[in-house]
């Protein structure tokens, strides 16, 4: 089946990663443009595998291309609907590939080639013709199928027009539909490869962090593949609607995840946020200096205001992590009106990318637009906090209302303990500026002296002055 493949072709293979010191080209990613797309077609030239712009050989060594990927299907069951099922599924093929590295999806694509692979002479034809054979594997209501490839920039351009027209289109129909509409959720475990303790929970008002798959995509593939890594879930008990916890959902991630996750907050990135992948569009983080959320995708390449890019940020809740403050999204959830409602909302939000914002202007609340600030007009906690100030941003009136509640409870503490705590020794580290000390996901700060054990989960640690009190 694959005796024309030069390197091998196997499910073994999914999950490889091929780093930069073995890479011979990048294609798409980051620091390039690329897109991939599946179309339902009436006609289709079955077979073809077609490479427009450069071939593998004709590449330099260590040198990013744009990168595009059209696929076309025919068949007699195949509906428009499925689409985006069977495109998110590139991701998955591709890596059956060896040497041949696929992250991501849509317009967020991201391949390397290893220096195996092309020493033992891969092209990208090869490509072409390995999906061709495993899509018809995966999909046997494909009967005919043909491959683009696209290398050549101006046409890796004209390519994402087209598949950004596509994708809106898809979109726009999800949000005709809300959670209550339904009696179903959906599960999809694609990314396990990845992300061993990931599930993605889809409903009407909250796309797979992905971007790529919506409620009606998994209606679809559950219907057309019942065994596959898409499967329904009964809504069932709804134990927080505003948090957006669901008994059933939490059951199904503590299955799936091995008993590592066993609850899930569907709309807040607080207490049991939703576990993260890999392949999320974007990341919220909490902000705690300010009790507020940012936001940043993929394409931000500078530093969030917590001194950190997208990349470290990913670092630290991808996996199938499950950690408080941060959580995996896809931009799509941001248009939906339980984006982390539980959390306030837009009105939580303080800082996010100005690509992000323009393109969700319509969705943004009219009297928080001009109060959200971006990278062009605030960066550090002193910026934003200013920025917030002098715009009336709403979480203002809240971090008042809670410095005022945490001085009436201090007082309180302070009149109840003041004779116990006066007469304990006291040891001080002070003198040095205000500035970030510790990040983990845990710390535990074990007692010289016995008998104390802290552990500090998800912190986020400042200090100007530092007590040590010993009883």
């Amino acid at each position: 089946m694959f005796e024309d493949i030069p390197v091998d072709v196997s499910p073994m293979y999914e999950g490889e990663r091929i780093r930069s010191a073995n890479m011979f080209v990048e294609l798409a990613g980051p620091k390039s443009i690329g897109a991939e797309l599946v179309q339902v077609r009436e006609e289709v030239e079955n077979g073809k595998v077609e490479v427009i712009g450069p071939n593998l050989s004709e590449m330099k060594e260590g040198e990013i291309y744009p990168f595009g990927i059209l696929i076309e299907i025919k068949g007699e069951k195949l509906e428009k609907e499925l689409e985006g099922v069977i495109e998110r599924r590139t991701h998955e093929l591709c890596n059956y590939i060896k040497g041949f590295m696929h992250l991501n999806q849509r317009d967020q694509i991201w391949c390397r080639v290893s220096k195996e692979a092309n020493d033992a002479g891969f092209e990208l034809e090869h490509l072409g013709k390995s999906l061709s054979i495993l899509f018809k594997e995966e999909f046997p209501i494909i009967e005919e199928i043909s491959v683009t490839l696209y290398t050549d920039k101006k046409e890796v351009e004209a390519f994402l027009e087209n598949t950004s027209k596509q994708y809106e289109e898809r979109d726009a129909r999800a949000r005709e539909l809300s959670d209550e509409d339904v009696d179903v959720f959906y599960g999809c475990v694609m990314c396990q490869s990845f992300a061993p303790t990931h599930t993605c929970i889809v409903t009407p008002d909250r796309t797979a962090l992905c971007g790529a798959i919506n409620w009606f995509d998994c209606r679809a593939a559950a219907k057309m593949d019942p065994d596959g890594p898409i499967f329904e879930i009964d809504k069932g008990e709804v134990l927080d609607e505003i948090r957006g916890e669901y008994a059933n959902v939490n059951t199904v991630m503590a299955d799936k995840s091995q008993g590592t996750v066993d609850r899930v907050y569907l709309h807040s990135v607080f207490g049991y946020p939703h576990t993260s992948c890999g392949c999320f569009e974007a990341v919220a983080f909490y902000i705690p200096e300010l009790d507020g959320v940012g936001i940043v995708d993929r394409d931000f390449k500078g530093e969030t205001p917590l001194g950190i890019p997208f990349s470290a940020m990913a670092g630290q809740c991808s996996g199938g992590k499950q950690v408080e403050g941060f959580a995996g999204l896809s931009l799509e959830y941001m248009r939906s009106p339980k984006f982390l409602q539980a959390d306030g909302g837009y009105e939580r939000i303080i800082w996010l990318p100005k690509a992000i914002k323009d393109s969700l202007i319509d969705f943004i609340p009219e009297d928080l637009a001009d109060k959200i600030p971006t990278e062009e007009d605030a960066n550090s906690i002193k910026e934003i906090r200013k920025f917030l100030r002098e715009n009336n941003h709403p979480i203002m009136e809240r971090l008042k209302e809670a410095k005022a509640k945490t001085a009436e409870e201090s007082g309180s503490v302070e009149e109840e303990s003041s004779t116990e705590m006066d007469a304990m020794p006291e040891m001080e580290v002070e003198g040095v500026p205000m500035t970030q000390v510790a990040y983990a996901p845990e710390l535990t700060v074990p007692s010289a002296s016995g008998g104390v054990k802290i552990i500090f989960r998800n912190a986020k640690i400042y200090a100007e002055k530092v007590i040590i009190k010993r009883k």
